[in-house]
């Protein structure tokens, strides 16, 4: 038996296929975990979200910023932006439950000793915190009047965690962090509009995970989201987005083993 965390497929789902079989995976033993942004901008969307439903006895998955887009295009909140390749979801039969079943997936995972999240965790957030601000948020993803929520959850503000912060200021920051996060300065202020690689970070901010005292430290951490950054295994962090989609590779992490398997983008993934 082992457990794979999987970066980010973003549709990919030849490349997914092409991965799954160099790690002979089998889904009677073996786990997936996958990392977030499971859909979006790859051409096979729907047989990704088919295949998970399909085998969610064996997978973890945290959301991530493309999941939550996805929804909020769904029910006419968020206009689709012209790289979205959402529509097939849209129009299959059964694209509403499969959402809906996306919708209820968590934000962060904490098992075998390890965290699983989209983007990262505030420097300021021990595991323990991390864990409950998730569980808000989930809670009302989950909820009857969700919708509220993702007509409110788009915009950079706040931009610093304040432990008295409530109402959608305190849930908009929170799904940020988990899902838009790559930069902050040492005083936890994140910068939601880099995305570019680690030589050209603005000055007075740094990686989330290279914060002075990050509360979280101790804990493996695996995410993605950051495909600019590549594979990074620093700081007890395994950062798994190695931009397939942008004819990267696409990589997993055995949890057990420590090791790396990777598979090169797949030019059917992609319009």
């Amino acid at each position: 038996m082992a457990t794979y965390a999987i970066g980010d497929v973003q549709g990919c789902f030849h490349a997914f296929q092409s991965l799954l079989l160099k790690l002979n995976f089998n889904p009677t033993q073996d786990r997936l975990w996958f990392v977030g942004d499971l859909i979006n901008r790859g051409t096979g969307s729907l047989d990704m979200l088919r295949w998970c439903v399909t085998h969610q006895h064996a997978i973890q998955i945290v959301l991530g910023n493309h999941d939550l887009h996805a929804i909020a295009v769904a029910h006419g909140i968020r206009a689709p932006h012209r790289s979205d390749t959402l529509q097939p979801i849209m129009d299959a039969p059964d694209g509403q439950a499969l959402l809906k079943w996306l919708r209820h997936q968590p934000l962060m995972v904490h098992d075998q000793g390890m965290v699983m999240v989209h983007a990262g965790l505030l420097p300021q957030w021990s595991i323990h915190q991390a864990l409950a601000y998730a569980t808000e948020v989930e809670a009302v993803l989950r909820h009857d009047d969700y919708l509220d929520f993702l007509r409110h959850m788009y915009g950079n503000h706040p931009h610093v965690w304040q432990d008295d912060l409530q109402g959608m200021d305190r849930l908009r920051l929170i799904t940020n962090a988990f899902t838009r996060m790559r930069i902050c300065n040492a005083m936890g202020e994140l910068d939601y509009g880099f995305k570019g690689e680690l030589a050209d970070i603005p000055a007075g901010f740094m990686p989330w995970f290279q914060v002075p005292n990050r509360m979280s430290k101790d804990t493996t951490i695996i995410c993605g989201h950051w495909s600019a950054l590549g594979l990074y295994q620093q700081h007890n962090v395994h950062a798994l987005d190695t931009g397939c989609l942008w004819g990267g590779q696409m990589t997993a992490f055995c949890l057990e083993t420590k090791a790396i398997t990777q598979v090169d983008f797949d030019a059917r993934d992609k319009n």
